[in-house]
């Protein structure tokens, strides 16, 4: 049974922006504390950004400033909104629900001109 779906990916220009949203059911949003990780070819998977249920946000250096995670808790999604986009944003990107340690299935970003 698919607990979250991820979506939005794609690829975009540098300096573009993308949005990916991950949908979970209502009992998983409504219990965790939500994040987007990524992995690029050849490299460990690292946190991007993590949201609680009380809006308390944490983005890693890399990319604070440029993205946004959000959470709509009448529709138990979580967003990221990925602004001034550059190659090495480039990875599949996967949406977590932390305390019941499930994993979406990846979105690809691809940044590139």
């Amino acid at each position: 049974q698919v607990q979250l779906v991820g979506s939005g990916g794609g690829l975009v220009q540098p300096g573009g922006s993308l949005r990916l949203s991950c949908a979970a059911s209502r009992s998983i949003f409504s219990t965790n504390t939500m994040g987007w990780y990524r992995q690029a070819p050849g490299k460990e998977r690292e946190l991007v950004a993590l949201i609680n249920s009380g809006q308390y946000t944490n983005y890693a250096t890399s990319v604070k400033g440029r993205f946004t995670i959000s959470r709509d808790n009448a529709k138990n999604t979580v967003y990221l909104q990925m602004n001034s986009l550059n190659p090495e944003d480039t990875a599949v990107y996967y949406c977590h629900a932390f305390q019941s340690r499930y994993w979406g299935k990846g979105t690809l970003v691809t940044v590139s001109s």
